[in-house]
């Protein structure tokens, strides 16, 4: 396991926090609800908020030598690129006298404040890919800005696109969606966090007891307590041979045989060059889910594994995970 300044998970982060520690329990809460953070690794920047890399774009010429002759010097091509984290913020407000009534006023003010850490949840995943800087330039850039288009050779093997795998060709409208396989490494695709966060872009700031206006006309007051909340997180590609798009899932084509879902994620798995370079998860939204399960079922040979760990179902295909992210849209448009 990685220390912190390395990638690591944020729940590697919560265990390393302390039992005691309220940041701790913030991203456990996290962890239940947003099923990508018990898989993406996060790295901290090592320029402030920002995060400059070099990702290799070529690779250098190698030579067959014969006896008195010479070998040309080559090199490999690089390009240096750097991400930014976005910051993600909420205050949460309550009743002072409501929140003393039950003797535990801090686990009950936890407990009313889920609801904005589940607000906060959802918007991280769906800007994890969803989010684009060129038109919300305060968020990061997510995934699908990434691999926007379908290549325009299906074996030119040396562009992004090429990871774009069109699962329905009469796809038309806006109500498509896509799955996406990632592999979560080091070397591969991470999250950032910001240079001397300590609990990975996670704060909490307990603001104590504080004059709060209600909703009358004249404005009455009352006291409360207030939480503020802030989620520091970016996203960065080192190699996007380890990631893949299966776009044009048509939602109102979706049925046991006309998108053909498992065609398409078995051509996504042979796009990854070397699994073993980072932790491989499949995500689908909940309707791409039950139409996966269907289809599997209509197959004479068993496409999906079935186990159980830990008491809760595990889904997976040819022995990577699939996880559920509702993050992932049925309004997306047809890409071509």
């Amino acid at each position: 396991m990685g220390t912190l300044g390395t990638a690591v998970s944020y729940l590697d982060i919560a265990s390393r926090l302390g039992p005691d520690h309220k940041i701790s329990a913030i991203i456990e809460i996290c962890n239940r609800t947003n099923r990508i953070l018990d898989d993406m690794l996060v790295v901290q920047c090592n320029n402030g908020t920002g995060h400059q890399t070099t990702i290799r774009t070529g690779l250098p010429t190698v030579t067959w030598r014969i006896l008195n002759y010479g070998v040309q010097p080559s090199k490999s091509t690089t390009a240096q690129i750097t991400d930014t984290t976005g910051m993600l913020e909420a205050y949460a407000e309550v009743d002072k006298a409501l929140a003393d009534l039950n003797g535990n006023t801090a686990a009950w003010r936890l407990s009313e404040d889920q609801a904005f850490l589940e607000a906060m949840n959802q918007e991280m995943a769906t800007t994890l890919f969803y989010g684009n800087e060129q038109t919300n330039p305060e968020r990061f850039t997510g995934l699908m800005p990434r691999y926007p288009s379908l290549p325009a050779s299906a074996t030119d093997m040396t562009v992004t696109a090429y990871n774009v795998i069109n699962a329905y060709t009469s796809a038309s409208g806006a109500d498509q969606t896509s799955v996406w396989l990632v592999v979560w490494g080091e070397n591969t695709l991470h999250g950032l966090y910001p240079k001397g966060s300590e609990s990975g872009g996670f704060n909490h700031k307990d603001l104590g007891e504080v004059t709060l206006d209600d909703a009358q006309t004249p404005t009455g007051h009352y006291q409360g307590y207030r939480s503020h909340y802030k989620w520091d997180l970016g996203l960065t590609q080192r190699d996007w041979r380890y990631i893949v798009r299966i776009c044009n899932i048509d939602t109102s084509a979706l049925n046991a045989s006309t998108v053909d879902l498992i065609t398409a994620m078995t051509k996504a798995y042979y796009r990854i060059p070397a699994l073993e370079m980072g932790n491989a998860v499949f995500y689908a939204n909940n309707l791409v889910l039950q139409w996966l399960q269907l289809q599997a079922i209509a197959k004479t040979v068993l496409a999906l594994k079935y186990d159980e760990v830990e008491g809760k179902p595990k889904t997976s295909f040819m022995g990577i995970p699939i996880k559920r992210c509702d993050a992932l849209l049925n309004t997306e448009a047809v890409v071509t």
